[in-house]
Order: C-alpha cells, then structure tokens, then sequence
C-alpha cells in the first residue's frame, strides 16, 4: 500500500511541472525509498507518460531561452548535468529558432554595452564577449556581434 501511496505523490509531482528521470530519482531517494522501489516508480512513471526525457529537454530548452536567455552552450551544460541524452539534448536546442536566438543575442550585447562603463573599447569588447560567453552564447557568433557592434 505504501508503494502506491508513493507513486501517487511521484505522479503529483511529475504533474507540476516536466521533470526528467535524474530530478524524479533524487526526489524519491529524498523520500527515503530503496532502490528497487524508486526504479519500479520510474518505469511506472515513464509508462504513463509523466516522465519523458525529449518532452524535458524541449521545455527546458524553450525555458532557459526565453525566460533567462541562455544560449546553446549553457542549455546543453545545464541538460548533461541532468543526466539527458545527447539525442534529447539535440531535439530540446531545436526548438530555439535560429533568428530568434541571433536576435536575442544581438539585443543582450546592446542592452550590456550600455550598462559597462569601461571607456577603452577593446577593454569594453573583452568584458561584453566575456559577459555573453558566460551566458552560453558560441564565441563565434558573440565574436561577429561584438565587432560589428563596437568599432575600435
């Protein structure tokens, strides 16, 4: 009985919000479940359709995107540490279009740009590239809006 009990908080849980296998396995061991039962709720969650780990890595991607305005890179380290597949991780940046994501990271170094005082430019070119790097941005792509943006 108290099998059931705990799959049906793991169902609420996974009913929240889209979780992948890795936060739904720590969730149960933090319940104090051995390692059979939490692996029988996985499965049983996975059949049901409350865990699926493309669904995971699409809505975190879109997520992380918009709301935060991470680029690939960060997205990608961020699905690893969640222990996704590298064939989730690929379908979940898909859903970031292209031109939406050069777009934003256009208007990211504009808005930054205003906000460093640095008056040297390539003192100021190195602390946006480093800002924008950091955000998870290719260091080509920043590279290339970087220097279109600021003139030395």
């Amino acid at each position: 009985m108290d099998e059931q009990l705990e799959l049906e908080k793991a169902r609420k849980y996974c009913a929240y919000e889209e979780r992948c296998q890795q936060q739904v396995r720590d969730k149960l061991y933090d319940w104090e479940l051995h390692q059979k039962e939490v692996e029988q709720i996985i499965a049983q969650l996975i059949t049901e359709g409350f865990i699926n780990e493309e669904r995971f890595a699409k809505a975190f991607a879109r997520g992380k995107f918009r709301i935060k305005k991470w680029g690939h890179l960060k997205i990608k380290h961020e699905l690893k540490k969640h222990r996704i597949t590298d064939y989730c991780i690929k379908s979940g940046l898909q859903e970031i279009d292209e031109k939406e994501y050069i777009k934003t990271l256009k208007e990211l170094s504009e808005k930054k740009s205003k906000l460093i005082k640095e008056k040297h430019p390539l003192k100021k070119k190195y602390k946006l590239m480093t800002f924008l790097v950091g955000k998870g941005f290719e260091s080509d792509l920043v590279r290339d809006v970087v220097e279109k943006m600021i003139k030395e």
